[in-house]
């Protein structure tokens, strides 16, 4: 793909990749993603912010060479150094002798340690200015844990560009490169959120706050669409995702079951009934059929939670798994945690969960209810009571 015009001095290089499924390991990239890079050429001395993952490097260079010759570029800005953006940083500066990285102190070892060679960057500070001439500056914002200790973001104030890294980005390919060209894909950048942002929500807040005086025209960021249609549209949901649940005054509990012919959805529906006897306001979710994102956002607002599973083959199913997989991020230290589950012939789901809950650094005080098939009248009952007490433990 040929580069593309941002604004009068910034040009996208990047590369597409339209056929990947899986990202680092644990995303879902359903729409492939982009490894956006940009030439910044409104200044006499030339600046790329950001190289791209190194199987694409010869998309990159070409990009690059069909607009300047590399040998002129003054600087590369290492915005981050995750292997999606640096991964053909080495490559580069051979077709490219004349250009000094320039980064954060926190980076510098990371990328020491990517290229295995000293290149004695030029280490830069929040707010430190790099002058390219022709009136022609870039500044330099320390965003920390956005989502590596070694981010920043670059600003071009001549154009109101800003780059981001992944802050703001999502994995979504799309050769018509802008946010108000492309389908919509609001599900993708809430994901991106969910899965990169979430847990760094105090550093979310800190960015915003350092970048809300600025005059943005276009968010340039690392994956996905570049935001150019009210990108400050973009920071508001930041914003709202990352602002800390309004306590509602009341015990919040929130039952969580997984269940293969109703048995466990049984107990999870008396367990919230005792709760509620108690005081408590409860909700019951079926995590097979919930999305992630509000089952996460429920979490980190609740006092306390019960999960449930059947057991098949010695263990929970695949979806109580799958949400417990992503609360190691949160902050869960004090709140309440319970297990339960309906069995066939072992019955371990129930007592696995309230291990992991354990390890989480959630409180568990209550052994894991556990009932043998279909739910008796007095097992029901026993769950009832079994809510109460979480309720009275909240």
């Amino acid at each position: 793909m040929l580069p593309v015009k941002v604004s009068e001095g910034v040009h996208w290089v990047g590369a597409l990749d339209p056929q990947l499924r899986v990202f680092d390991i644990i995303m879902k990239a359903d729409h492939g993603t982009t490894y956006n890079a940009y030439l910044i050429t409104g200044g006499d001395k030339i600046a790329v912010v950001d190289t791209v993952k190194a199987p694409f490097y010869e998309d990159f260079i070409a990009n690059i060479r069909s607009l300047v010759d590399p040998r002129d570029i003054a600087y590369v800005i290492v915005n981050h150094t995750e292997p999606d953006h640096s991964g053909s940083l080495a490559r580069f500066l051979e077709d490219a002798p004349n250009a000094k990285v320039v980064c954060d102190r926190q980076c510098k070892n990371f990328v020491k340690n990517i290229l295995n060679r000293d290149v004695d960057p030029m280490l830069v500070q929040d707010g430190d200015v790099l002058d390219l001439g022709g009136g022609t500056e870039l500044r330099f914002i320390h965003a920390p844990f956005l989502h590596w200790p070694d981010t920043m973001f670059t600003y071009y104030g001549k154009d109101g560009v800003l780059f981001t890294c992944d802050f703001l980005g999502a994995h979504y390919c799309d050769d018509r490169i802008f946010d108000d060209l492309v389908n919509d894909y609001s599900h993708a950048f809430e994901y991106y959120y969910l899965v990169i942002f979430r847990p760094f929500k105090k550093h979310v807040l800190e960015a915003i706050e350092k970048i809300k005086d600025l005059e943005i025209k276009v968010i340039a960021t690392s994956h996905g669409p570049v935001l150019r249609s009210d990108p400050w549209s973009y920071v508001e949901k930041y914003r709202s995702w990352s602002l800390k649940p309004e306590p509602t005054g009341q015990k919040n509990l929130l039952v969580f079951y997984a269940s293969a012919y109703g048995n466990t959805a049984a107990l999870a529906e008396s367990i919230a009934r005792g709760a509620r006897e108690d005081g408590a306001r409860v909700t019951v979710m079926d995590v097979a059929s919930t999305e992630l994102g509000l089952m996460i956002d429920r979490i980190e607002a609740a006092d306390g939670i019960a999960v449930g599973s059947a057991t098949i083959n010695g263990d929970a199913v695949e979806p109580v798994w799958y949400l417990l997989s992503h609360l190691a991020t949160l902050n869960l230290k004090g709140k309440v945690g319970a297990s339960f589950g309906s069995y066939g012939w072992s019955g371990e789901a129930p007592k696995l969960i309230a291990e992991r809950l354990k390890g989480l650094k959630l409180k568990v005080e209550e052994e894991p209810l556990r009932v043998n098939l279909v739910p008796t009248a007095e097992d029901l009952r026993e769950a009832e009571e079994f809510g109460r007490r979480i309720a009275r433990s909240l």
